[in-house]
């Protein structure tokens, strides 16, 4: 469908309604560095590199593939990390106003959340997409240096991950990257003061204990298809 973006407007969308979310949860978001540390809580971060550009993105795997999503409580919305990308879905920035895509899934038929209240001013629902817009636009910078350092401290390593379930189905995590250990643990003292200081450290720590979240999600895969789920 295309797109039919309008300049987001008080009056104009007086009753414009939104869903919560819209539609099925993906199974991989690409997020910020000031969400690692909440994200890492409850499912892997990883790094992936984009086959065009070669530079490469945070993201947070919800599940192992497409049309999956295995993180407690995220198709409903109500998962421990929901990220600001998945907020603001719908919504982007036109210079210095926001922007709507009226054909987006976001805005079907059948929308309860208002957009304005009764004054004409944002909803809280909406003060969260604004917040959401905000903090991405905020951290695009402060991310892309980020990763930038981890690049340059040679951090960044390959994951190699296969995986096998109760159905026989064995599925392999290919082009996927995150922070080695090994060479965390090869960082200069001056670095790592450094890299805490500026709240690096621990996000890139995060990144590399999140693997552990792999197992997790295998597990509840198993679980679903023992209990009958496709």
């Amino acid at each position: 469908m295309a797109e039919q973006i309008e300049i987001l407007n008080s009056d104009a969308h007086r009753n414009l309604a939104m869903h919560p979310l819209a539609g099925p949860h993906p199974h991989m978001v690409q997020i910020v560095v000031t969400e690692v540390t909440r994200a890492a809580a409850c499912c892997p971060v990883v790094l992936a590199k984009s086959p065009e550009t070669g530079r490469f993105a945070l993201v947070a795997l919800f599940g192992f593939q497409p049309g999956e999503v295995l993180v407690e409580g995220a198709e409903a919305g109500n998962a421990a990390f929901l990220p600001l990308d998945l907020q603001r879905q719908g919504f982007f920035t036109a210079d210095d106003n926001i922007a709507i895509d009226l054909a987006h899934p976001r805005f079907a038929p059948g929308g309860t959340v208002p957009l304005f209240d009764a004054m004409g001013g944002p909803s809280d629902e909406m003060r969260v997409v604004q917040r959401a817009i905000g903090h991405l636009m905020g951290t695009a910078a402060p991310t892309e240096q980020f990763i930038a350092m981890l690049v340059e401290e040679r951090l960044i390593e390959p994951v190699d991950i296969s995986l096998s379930f109760d159905d026989g189905q064995t599925i392999a995590l290919n082009g996927l990257y995150s922070v080695s250990g090994e060479a965390l643990s090869a960082l200069e003292d001056a670095t790592i003061i450094r890299l805490f200081r500026q709240g690096w450290l621990q996000a890139a720590l995060a990144i590399h204990g999140s693997l552990q979240q792999v197992g997790i999600l295998a597990r509840r895969r198993n679980e679903r298809l023992a209990g009958g789920w496709n």
